[in-house]
């Protein structure tokens, strides 16, 4: 009684194949007489994507010596750009009369200074941790206040 069970369900499942729709064969089976050649071209599109996942520093500094200041900020960004980004840094504070920063210009990354504050730029897609070492310098040498935050971010894309 298995045999026949079994030749049944394989008589079954070859009577199955021949109610396969004809659309679904009809490419194959509709060929020219030069021959018939099909292409399929997919295409996959990587969105741009340029993040920040951290951007630390003191939102407050107390003056260290005649009134100065100085900070660390710590610049986290993920990009897939495959030129790489920009980031610009600029005062935005008058209380500042001559700024400097220091970074480990490892890897490619370049950091000059610009007309109104620097310029960090990156070659390439990737992670980067860029820590910037500040020193501010106070337009009233006798000041012994405390400063906000005074460098204002911009990332740009290459």
């Amino acid at each position: 009684m298995a045999r026949v069970t079994h030749s049944l369900l394989a008589c079954f499942c070859a009577g199955a194949l021949f109610l396969v729709p004809g659309s679904v064969m009809g490419e194959a089976v509709q060929a020219g007489p030069d021959g018939a050649s099909a292409s399929l071209r997919i295409r996959i599109v990587v969105p741009s994507v340029m993040r920040v996942l951290e951007n630390s520093h003191p939102a407050q500094m107390d003056p260290v010596v005649d009134g100065d200041w100085s900070a660390e900020q710590r610049l986290v960004v993920v990009s897939n750009m495959k030129r790489g980004f920009c980031v610009t840094l600029r005062m935005s504070t008058p209380e500042v009369e001559a700024w400097r920063l220091q970074t480990e210009q490892s890897g490619g990354i370049t950091l000059n200074a610009v007309s109104d504050g620097y310029r960090l730029c990156t070659p390439r897609a990737g992670r980067y941790t860029l820590l910037l070492r500040h020193e501010f310098e106070a337009a009233g040498k006798n000041t012994n206040a405390s400063l906000r935050w005074p460098v204002q971010t911009d990332i740009t894309a290459l």
